[in-house]
């Protein structure tokens, strides 16, 4: 069964086939996708296939992803989740997008460390890792806050728009206690 985390604001649940227009609305800016590792969707069968994939990863065992959705209005204006978990080795690694109009406003902040004491308490992890392109000062800023440790960088790990990037690789680790102030 698809575990649905609240917030204060947030209810992050399982995507479905009527998420569509709002997974594409997302994911077709350029704003979001800019640092995200792919190119824009132009239509809503990438939504559809997105969703889809993200189901199929649920089922294998290889990810969960959550649609981020607005308590006050039930739209849904991002998503998080974990990805390339490994149950074997306790770790997985964190993703997240939001639309632009919801930006700064601590949506994220507020799903990430939902979803990162959920990841400690209910998935066994003992590291949960994030991959930041170097441009996107805010998402660091964003782990850093919530105790991410930089651990360095990865040359030319990521395209976008056919030119590779470098990343910034952090880690959160539950045994050096530095994630206890989430639960």
């Amino acid at each position: 069964m698809f575990p649905v985390l609240e917030t204060a604001r947030l209810r992050l649940r399982e995507l479905t086939l009527e998420d569509v227009p709002a997974i594409f609305r997302c994911f077709s800016n350029e704003a979001v996708t800019s640092y995200y590792g792919q190119e824009p969707f132009v239509d809503t069968q990438q939504a559809k296939q997105a969703i889809k994939q993200f189901a199929k990863n649920f089922e294998q065992k290889r990810g969960i992803h959550w649609g981020i959705e607005r308590k006050d209005s039930n739209e849904v204006i991002g998503t998080i989740g974990f990805h390339l978990w490994s149950a074997a080795h306790h770790r997985a690694e964190i993703g997240y997008e939001i639309h632009p109009d919801y930006w700064r406003q601590g949506y994220i902040k507020e799903a990430v460390q939902k979803v990162i004491a959920y990841g400690f308490q209910d998935m066994n992890l003992n590291r949960i890792g994030a991959v930041v392109f170097l441009e996107n000062e805010a998402s660091s800023q964003l782990l850093m806050k919530l105790g991410f440790q930089q651990e360095g960088i990865l040359r030319d790990y990521m395209y976008q728009n056919g030119q590779a990037y470098d990343t910034f690789i952090y880690s959160l680790l539950k045994r050096k206690n530095n994630a206890t102030f989430l639960f």
